[in-house]
C-alpha cells in the first residue's frame, strides 16, 4: 500500500456569529452549525490511484491518568494527540516498561501533531528531551478496516518483555542471548512487529530472523 497524496485536515473550530444589522429573514436561511470533533482526522488520501476515505481517532494525554504529570506537560505542551488504531477496544499506544534498565519506569507514548507521529520515549518519566525513535506522516500509517470500507490508523506500540522477544527470535540459526530489559514492539495490525532496542547508547532494531 502506497499513499501519494493527501487531501483534509484536521477539523479544528466551530465558529458562531450574530450580525445586529442583518434583518431576521436572512438570519432564519442560515444553516445550522454542525458539531466538530477536535479529536479526528479524516479525509481522503489516494491509494493505488484510487481515492480513499480515511478517519484516525486520537485521545488526549488527559486520557492516561497514569502519566507522570511531567510527562503529560510535555505531551500537552508539544500539542500532542495520541492516535489509536481503527481495532483499539480502550486507550492505547501509551505504555511503560524498562526500556533503558532493567528495574526502572519508563514511558513510550505515540504522538500525533499536525499529521506527523512520533514515537517518543521518556527515560524514568523524566519530560525533558524524550527520545525520538520513529516518525512517520499519519496517513502513511493506514490500513483498511473491513467493519467500516474506510481506512483507519494501523500502528501500535506495546512493551515486549526479554521473554517474549526471545521467544520471537525461537527460528534464528544464530539465536541471540537473552536482553536484560524490555523492549518496545511496534506493530501493524495484521502485519509485521518491530521490536526497538536501547543498548545503551543508541536504539536499535533487534532481528527476529536470519
Amino acid at each position: 500500500m502506497q499513499v501519494n497524496w493527501v487531501i483534509g485536515a484536521r477539523a479544528a473550530m466551530m465558529a458562531l456569529a450574530a450580525l445586529a444589522c442583518c434583518h431576521w429573514p436572512l438570519v432564519a436561511q442560515m444553516p445550522a452549525l454542525q458539531p466538530v470533533d477536535a479529536f479526528s482526522n479524516s479525509g481522503t488520501v489516494t491509494i493505488d490511484g484510487k481515492p480513499q476515505k480515511y478517519k484516525v481517532e486520537h485521545l488526549p494525554a488527559s486520557s492516561f491518568p497514569m502519566l507522570p504529570p511531567a510527562v503529560a506537560v510535555e505531551l500537552n505542551r508539544r500539542e500532542c494527540l495520541i492516535p489509536q488504531t481503527y481495532e483499539a477496544h480502550g486507550p492505547e499506544n501509551v505504555i511503560h516498561g524498562s526500556f533503558k534498565h532493567a528495574g526502572e519506569t519508563d514511558w513510550a507514548v505515540l504522538c500525533s501533531v499536525h499529521g506527523t507521529v512520533s514515537l517518543l520515549v521518556f527515560f524514568e518519566g523524566a519530560a525533558e528531551t524524550p527520545a525520538v525513535v520513529s516518525s512517520a506522516p499519519e496517513t502513511a500509517r493506514l490500513q483498511l478496516n473491513n467493519s467500516t470500507g474506510e481506512f483507519g490508523f494501523d500502528w501500535g506500540i506495546d512493551v515486549a518483555s526479554p521473554e517474549q522477544v526471545h521467544e520471537a527470535q525461537l527460528d534464528m540459526r544464530r539465536r541471540p542471548p537473552r536482553l536484560d530489559h524490555d523492549a518496545v514492539a511496534s506493530s501493524i495490525i495484521d502485519g509485521e512487529t518491530t521490536y526497538r532496542f536501547f543498548n545503551g547508547s543508541i536504539w536499535t532494531i533487534l532481528d527476529t530472523s536470519d
